[in-house]
């Protein structure tokens, strides 16, 4: 099981950081003000590439898990950030509010792949 949940979020990973450099106007929302745009985009993309082909080969499994567990973290403020503004950039404020504790399930998930 956790082999296959393992492999899909790697997939899933590669794929979104792909899509920072395919379509980097999607994320462009989702960026604070104060943060850079281009860098926040261009690391996000890199570190999801490297996390999701981290947790495809079973010899770095572990360690992408953790680095999954942590970049969650990571994105957990700005999940917040997105439920407090007037206009989320996911879409709606419900959409917002059901993230947040979807965010704490991936939390969850990358610290499970990281446990033996």
């Amino acid at each position: 099981m956790k082999n296959a949940i393992s492999l899909l979020f790697g997939i899933i990973m590669v794929i979104a950081g792909i899509n920072h450099f395919m379509n980097p106007e999607i994320y462009s929302e989702m960026i604070p003000p104060f943060i850079p745009e281009l860098f926040a985009n261009v690391s996000s993309g890199v570190i999801e590439i490297l996390i999701g082909l981290s947790l495809l080969f079973s010899p770095y499994r572990k360690f992408g898990g953790l680095a999954f567990c942590v970049l969650m973290i990571i994105f957990f403020p700005l999940h917040i950030w997105d439920m407090v503004r007037e206009e989320p950039a996911i879409g709606s404020r419900l959409a917002a509010y059901i993230r947040a504790p979807i965010q704490v399930l991936l939390v969850y998930i990358g610290w499970w792949i990281y446990k033996d």
